[in-house]
């Protein structure tokens, strides 16, 4: 099911909260520190990316996500329905990564490359269900 058609807007400004309530709503809380509006700031972990469909309300999001080591990320595609709920649309292919320690070195920039190839695919994943 894919939610094609127009209205669909890019939107990379401050994370939706509805993600963070629609996601803990249905897997409890605290189970969603990577979609909690409050905790992003500055420093928490990039890229991330958004889109909303302004003729449904419905809304695509892109974000890393972290458990329990904060080094070791994914990226994941949330998918929040018109009509409540919320869906995870899993990335074919490698999206995981390690997050890179600003230090200078190569293995800094190969878990750079990683991370950006790991979410130039999520964001490719989220743009076909979206568009087709």
């Amino acid at each position: 099911m894919s939610p094609t058609g127009g209205g669909w807007r890019r939107y990379d400004h401050a994370l939706f909260p509805v993600f963070h309530e629609r996601f803990e709503e249905k897997w409890g809380e605290g189970t969603a520190p990577f979609l909690d509006p409050s905790v992003y700031d500055e420093e928490q972990p990039r890229p991330r990316a958004q889109w909303i469909n302004v003729d449904t309300g419905a809304a695509v999001a892109v974000v890393p996500v972290w458990e329990d080591d904060s080094s070791a990320r994914s990226f994941a595609v949330f998918y929040l329905p018109p009509n409540g709920g919320i869906w995870v649309l899993r990335p074919p292919g490698l999206s995981s990564y390690v997050e890179a320690v600003a230090n200078g070195t190569s293995t800094n920039e190969e878990a750079v490359a990683l991370r950006n190839d790991s979410f130039r695919k999520a964001v490719a994943h989220a743009e076909a269900f979206i568009y087709g």
